[in-house]
């Protein structure tokens, strides 16, 4: 066995401590994203970058930033109304990181942080009427955005409704209200817009965690079908050996050892097997796979390649993939000879290939229990699955949904 340094095993200590939280990174970014999809992903671009989206849409701040240049209101107004306007901004930005990266909201309930940030933005937008007068308007699609996107189903109706009705009240009432005919018509058709992508999100998500409970459901089931059968296996062969030895004991103790011996082999087996089972069943994340996949090539002495990242597949492709990943692992090492293994994620597809002897093309023999195994996963979860090779020139795995 290939010995590790000390910075590689704590390197690898520190991906298993990290596993759970970077196993949620397969949500699409929507908004703040799924909930909690986000959560501690510290390389992930989105949760990196993610508030250059909310600084992009700053620049409809530039109407309240013209009215207050123009503005006719005391000094002191002009000034709160300025200093509002940048407390805005950052409370904006500041608020949309935190909820995506926290996960609240959304179909999750709002962090306190989150209601204290709404809260603030409805202040700021107040402060500003005295100096800005109706351009103010312009903070609303801002503040509706954040209740759609960061607060619950209620509060989106709640405010979407508040801000044009507000909108309309200044339309139709304030003396020239009606050259604000324009802005009720953004709060109107964001409004909308929000109503119907914050509605597929929640669809998306509620669809996700089906199809991650399906999935998980059957994986449970198939891993009861392994261990009975194995168990169950076992546990007959056990019973007939020990009812032969017990008859012997008198007549034949030399051969009651013996058989004797063999319930202990078959028992030391069957608890091999069970582990074996769970350990395998216990590898549900495609990160852990991925880690514990590099582990057990570096202890074959094969080295392995990573392109892209585990987020590229959704969580249901996932579970199907680090059970790919993990047989297909399985096969390199018994009877590949190889010295690397490359491993390559994109959204919808898993590659496995590795730079072995390959597979005994033409020889006859039918397809091993690993692949057919990998086929009938890939199928069950509606994915297609190919497996390639020439003598010498390695094997490459792949699955596409």
């Amino acid at each position: 066995m290939v010995k590790r340094s000390g910075a590689e095993r704590r390197a690898s200590t520190e991906r298993r401590r990290n596993v759970t939280t970077l196993a949620a990174a397969g949500a699409p970014p929507a908004a703040w994203a799924a909930p909690g999809a986000r959560t501690g992903t510290v390389n992930d671009p989105w949760a990196r970058f993610g508030w250059l989206m909310a600084v992009v849409w700053l620049i409809f701040l530039i109407y309240p930033v013209l009215a207050l240049v123009r503005s006719e209101a005391p000094i002191a107004w002009v000034v709160v109304g300025w200093v509002a306007l940048v407390a805005f901004a950052v409370f904006y930005v500041v608020g949309f990181l935190y909820g995506m990266r926290s996960g609240g909201g959304l179909g999750n309930a709002p962090l306190p942080m989150q209601w204290v940030t709404f809260a603030a933005l409805i202040v700021c937008a107040l402060l500003s009427v005295p100096a800005e007068g109706g351009s103010a308007l312009s903070f609303l699609p801002f503040i509706m955005s954040f209740a759609s996107y960061g607060l619950t189903r209620p509060w989106h109706w709640i405010t979407t409704g508040t801000a044009v009705a507000v909108t309309a009240l200044c339309v139709f009432l304030l003396p020239g209200g009606i050259s604000y005919l324009s802005m009720l018509a953004i709060v109107a058709l964001l409004g909308v817009v929000n109503t119907v992508s914050t509605w597929l999100i929640l669809r998306s998500i509620e669809a996700e965690r089906l199809g991650l409970e399906l999935a998980t459901s059957e994986g449970r089931e198939a891993l009861a079908r392994d261990v009975h059968d194995l168990i169950g296996h076992s546990l007959t062969v056990v019973g007939l050996k020990a009812q032969l030895a017990r008859r012997l004991m008198d007549s034949d103790p030399e051969r009651a050892k013996a058989e004797l011996s063999d319930i202990e082999q078959l028992t030391a087996e069957a608890i091999a097997g069970v582990r074996t089972t769970v350990a395998g069943a216990r590898g549900a994340t495609l990160v852990e796979q991925l880690a514990a996949s590099r582990d057990a090539l570096q202890a074959a002495d094969i080295d392995m390649e990573v392109a892209g990242a585990p987020d590229a597949l959704s969580s249901v492709q996932a579970l199907t993939a680090s059970w790919v990943l993990r047989e297909a692992t399985t096969n390199v090492i018994r009877h590949s000879a190889a010295s690397i293994v490359r491993v390559a994620m994109a959204p919808g597809s898993l590659v496995v290939e590795d730079n072995g002897v390959g597979l005994a093309v033409g020889s006859g023999e039918r397809e091993g229990n690993g692949i057919r195994g990998m086929r009938e996963r890939a199928g069950a979860a509606g994915a297609s699955f190919g497996c390639a090779s020439a003598d010498g020139t390695g094997t490459r795995v792949e699955v596409t949904w």
